[in-house]
């Protein structure tokens, strides 16, 4: 494996201080639980304002609504909004990978169709991938889409899926033939593109330990979907929706995601006695953390699929994520403790179970980097 760090072009301090501008005002009256949320909380109206903008889908072609900017250009406006805590989830997972898998993947027909809805703000995506009883072993999914006259009938359940019940569209990874006997479980599986206001479709919100209902459970019963619903190629699912990871693995949220806590820690920190050592070893894990990314994004910009690189990324920065707000409440006493900081940190700890489940657990992110090693 390799981490070369890229520079970033030029402009991005000018692009980063607007950012910085915009959103000091538009986050004046964020409370505590909306930038504990931040990649997880769903503002379409604060994703329509980046869209107008021009902050979403910024390395897209313009005919597709996009910038045709660098996606390190891109990951400036990542990192300024994860900083902060910003609402950013109505069009996250569009942006990420949905959409850059259509312009990888899809027909003209279907980027013109969908793509500029996504750059504006205006369409969500949610990932369809997990089901019951399959677990992390994603090739057993059972849902299944068989092809009828004018299309395709999809039956199946996905679950897991963040923000279904807001969302507009899924990308979700099925069985459209039989895995050959003896062969490879991968073979047959293909991504289909779902319009979720179809008829047959049933979401079932799923609470967390905030009490929320982010989560869900997605029924597909008899669900017509037309011909050119297919994304891709029939067949080729497991290696589009491995590539997709890849794009999902690695980004600054995978280590951003308590980022908040720690700026609001260091104020409060600031006459604390002996806090200074241990808020400089969280820096300075952060900074290593920000460089890998920038190397993985450096590489995705070059055309490269690194993989391997993208699951070191966010098994680390998981880690470093997930124990941050305890790190920041063991160097306050609670009555020294700003309430804002509190709250920040109460909503964060029972979020931070999910850090590392989102996106493939620890154990299959390990898996990915023995086989790199040669260890397995």
């Amino acid at each position: 494996m390799r981490f070369e760090l890229p520079s970033l072009p030029g402009g991005s301090a000018g692009l980063r201080a607007e950012l910085r501008a915009f959103l000091a005002e538009a986050g004046r009256d964020w409370t505590p639980a909306v930038r504990a949320r931040s990649w997880m909380g769903f503002d379409r109206e604060f994703s329509r304002e980046l869209g107008a903008r021009g902050w979403i889908g910024m390395v897209w072609p313009k005919a597709y609504g996009g910038h045709e900017r660098s996606g390190l250009e891109r990951v400036v406006v990542l990192e300024e909004l994860l900083a902060v805590g910003a609402p950013v989830g109505a069009h996250w997972i569009g942006d990420r990978q949905s959409g850059p898998l259509i312009l990888r993947r899809g027909t003209e027909e279907q980027r013109r169709k969908i793509l500029p809805g996504i750059a504006s703000g205006k369409l969500a995506f949610c990932i369809g991938l997990s089901e019951p009883e399959a677990g992390s072993d994603l090739a057993a999914l059972r849902t299944k889409a068989e092809r009828v006259p004018g299309g395709w009938k999809l039956n199946g359940r996905k679950i897991w899926t963040t923000n279904a019940h807001l969302s507009d569209w899924m990308i979700a990874l099925v069985r459209t033939s039989p895995a050959p006997e003896g062969g490879s479980r991968h073979a047959g599986l293909s991504q289909l593109l779902v319009d979720l206001r179809l008829s047959g479709i049933s979401i079932r919100p799923i609470r967390d330990l905030l009490g929320e209902e982010s989560f869900n459970e997605v029924t597909f019963d008899d669900v017509l979907l037309p011909e050119d619903a297919l994304l891709g190629q029939e067949g080729a699912g497991w290696a589009q929706a491995t590539e997709e990871l890849a794009l999902e693995r690695s980004g600054p949220e995978r280590y951003l995601s308590s980022l908040p806590a720690l700026t609001a820690g260091v104020d409060a920190l600031r006459d604390v006695p002996g806090a200074d050592v241990a808020v400089g070893r969280m820096v300075a894990r952060l900074n290593t953390l920000r460089g890998m990314s920038l190397s993985v994004a450096g590489m995705l910009e070059a055309g490269e699929a690194p993989a391997q690189e993208a699951a070191l990324v966010k098994d680390a920065g998981n880690d470093f994520e997930q124990r941050l707000p305890e790190q920041i409440r063991a160097l306050l006493e609670p009555e020294d403790m700003p309430e804002d900081l509190r709250a920040l940190l109460a909503d964060l700890t029972q979020l931070a179970p999910t850090f590392s489940l989102r996106g493939g657990t620890r154990e299959i992110l390990r898996g990915i980097i023995a086989r790199e090693l040669g260890l397995r």
